[in-house]
């Protein structure tokens, strides 16, 4: 416990929001929104806060019918036990989605289900019944702020609508909480210490504390402490270092879900193994090439774990009757023969092509083993049988569909390196309805706040969409909530109690306003089109078709193939001497985006 005795207080606001995410931004709104100066804190540099909702697939949980969200809902949680009126609250939250979009993020909601014709709904509709066999599953929905996917534009909204209220609240990048500020005899949360340039500071928070840190998939000492898993590599945020988890234990907070996570890939939550360092890159469900014919997928032993073609939900898979995220393999490779290869090189629709270039070759399966360090007994054995599966048309091993299946030729053999995605934890401190955190007494510690995946009532099967739901529904009740002025501890009785000094003013925003100069033909263009915060070119230009230099002022892209599109992109449109050039693969946001900052700038030669 790290209490308030003699405390020193750097800085006072109503209310200090822990983490600038989807929950985040949204208790942060809220609460500004109830008349609470607010602190947002984030561990990440500017351009990569937004935790996982920036890199999710923007898609929102909803649905038609109260009553089958309920059933739907009920069946997901099974057979785990759960607060019923904290359920409910998150089930009612989930009918007005659509209401709520258009009320407060000001948009006109995209409902999949009403224009079946869209390409983003032909994509993902399947999602919205991810498990058909549940009750209730029939009128349940995916909601968008727009017709996207995978763009950040849900993550863009709410942090605009936090930018728009910077005169209630503060926000500060790369400055990580570090404890919770507790009286040692009331319990009460009354500030936090953060880490602001290497100084420790102690933040008071007059009204609550609301922690949305998000999860612990980059902490491997947690990932290996609660999912006993060693080789997982996160997709999303690189900085939920489970912070959250530590403060939430220091206070006595009770946690639950922990042994939960969801993952996501083409092979039940497989990815292209990644460099050190970087995220894994999703693969998406329609590239039939890279799950049929003459390729399966081999576990540390060298034998196959799974059906190759089977539609997993978000990496969930069939484990006699129940559904589970299968047990990590330390070393998984894809192994294809010549003429799969040849396919896949050769495929117009690869998401991915640069993939291809981690591909090892090997002359026959002595070598093959020996490369991927696997028993060659058992990978002889493996392919074996899987050509007489082929042969036979029958798998009996996982009865993969047999369409799918087509025998290996005797070598070349290919093989690709993979790493069990890891989208997103799901444990945390519990909360109740009112997204108060409570101790392992189920007691409510006063003045704490719970919201997003950090103790996520995802504890069992997961849909698509449900964990954006959370973050707006708890990040609201979370916000208003922790604003509401409390009469526990106020500064006149803190001096008393704790002989705490009380430093009433705030810490100044890392939000600012910009300025970029210019000198004759040159311009600044703008886009929010990329999947970091704004980029920002100065274009030198004697006329609309006479571009003479690029600058990139400002990006906070992705450092794999975002900032590939950085430095390659302006090189292109200057050559090209346009606008209309190939945007580059893996990075089609961030490619969007350096071409509408150029036009924009364009735009402005008279």
């Amino acid at each position: 416990m790290f209490d308030s005795s003699k405390l020193k207080w750097n800085a006072t606001y109503d209310v200090i929001v822990l983490g600038f995410g989807g929950a985040g931004a949204t208790a942060a709104r809220f609460a500004a929104d109830n008349n609470a100066k607010v602190l947002i804190t984030d561990s990440a540099p500017e351009g990569h806060e937004g935790g996982n909702t920036r890199y999710a697939g923007q898609v929102i949980s909803s649905g038609d019918d109260l009553d089958d969200l309920r059933k739907y809902y009920q069946d997901l949680a099974f057979p785990l036990s759960y607060d019923k009126e904290l359920m409910e609250t998150f089930i009612e939250g989930l009918y007005q989605i659509p209401e709520y979009l258009e009320k407060y993020l000001e948009v006109k909601p995209f409902v999949m289900g009403q224009h079946p014709e869209s390409q983003v709904s032909k994509a993902l509709y399947f999602m919205a019944h991810e498990y058909p066999e549940f009750r209730g599953q029939e009128t349940h929905e995916l909601v968008t702020v727009h017709e996207g996917v995978a763009d950040s534009a849900l993550w863009k909204n709410l942090r605009q609508q936090v930018l728009k209220r910077a005169d209630k609240i503060d926000v500060l990048y790369n400055t990580p909480a570090e404890h919770l500020i507790q009286d040692p005899n009331t319990k009460t949360i009354v500030g936090v210490q953060i880490k602001r340039n290497n100084e420790l500071l102690n933040v008071r928070a007059k009204n609550g504390v609301v922690m949305a840190t998000g999860g612990f998939e980059n902490n491997p000492e947690m990932v290996e402490d609660y999912l006993g898993e060693t080789s997982l590599r996160p997709i999303g945020s690189l900085y939920n270092k489970g912070i959250g988890v530590k403060m939430a234990s220091e206070v006595g907070a009770k946690l639950y879900n922990m042994s939960n996570y969801e993952s996501y890939g083409i092979f039940h939550g497989l990815t292209p193994k990644p460099k050190a360092g970087q995220r894994s890159q999703f693969l998406p469900f329609d590239w039939p090439a890279f799950h049929q014919g003459s390729l399966i997928v081999v576990g540390d032993d060298g034998t196959r774990y799974f059906d190759e073609n089977e539609i997993h939900r978000h990496g969930h898979i069939q484990d006699h009757g129940n559904w589970r995220v299968p047990h990590a393999q330390r070393h998984p490779y894809v192994i294809f023969d010549q003429k799969k290869y040849k396919e896949l090189i050769n495929d117009q629709n690869a998401p991915y092509p640069e993939f291809m270039k981690q591909v090892i070759k090997a002359n026959n399966l002595a070598s093959l083993a020996d490369t991927i360090d696997v028993d060659l007994e058992n990978l002889t054995t493996t392919i074996k049988n899987f050509n007489h599966f082929a042969e036979i048309k029958h798998d009996y091993s996982f009865d993969r569909d047999a369409k799918t299946l087509t025998a290996f030729d005797d070598g070349p053999y290919y093989a690709l390196a993979m790493v069990q995605g890891l989208l997103n934890t799901q444990g945390g401190p519990v909360h109740n309805s009112k997204a108060e955190i409570v101790d392992n007494d189920n007691v409510v510690i006063p003045h704490l706040y719970a919201a997003g995946e950090l103790g996520s009532l995802m504890g069992r099967q997961y849909n698509g969409g449900s964990n954006l739901a959370e973050n707006l529904i708890f990040g609201k009740i979370a916000g208003e909530n922790a604003a509401s002025e409390k009469s526990e501890i106020n500064p006149e009785n803190i001096d008393a109690q704790t002989s705490a000094s009380v430093h009433e003013s705030g810490l100044g925003s890392d939000v600012v306003e910009e300025h970029f100069e210019t000198k004759d033909n040159q311009y600044i263009g703008k886009s929010t089109a990329g999947m970091g915060n704004e980029i920002v070119v100065r274009v030198t230009a004697d006329n609309k078709d006479d571009i003479k230099n690029i600058e990139i002022l400002k990006q906070s892209e992705s450092d794999d193939y975002g900032l590939k599109a950085v430095k390659e992109l302006p090189k292109e449109i200057i050559a090209k001497n346009s606008v209309n050039v190939d945007t580059v693969s893996g990075a089609s946001a961030s490619s969007k985006a350096i071409k509408e900052a150029v036009a924009n700038a364009l735009e402005q030669i008279k």
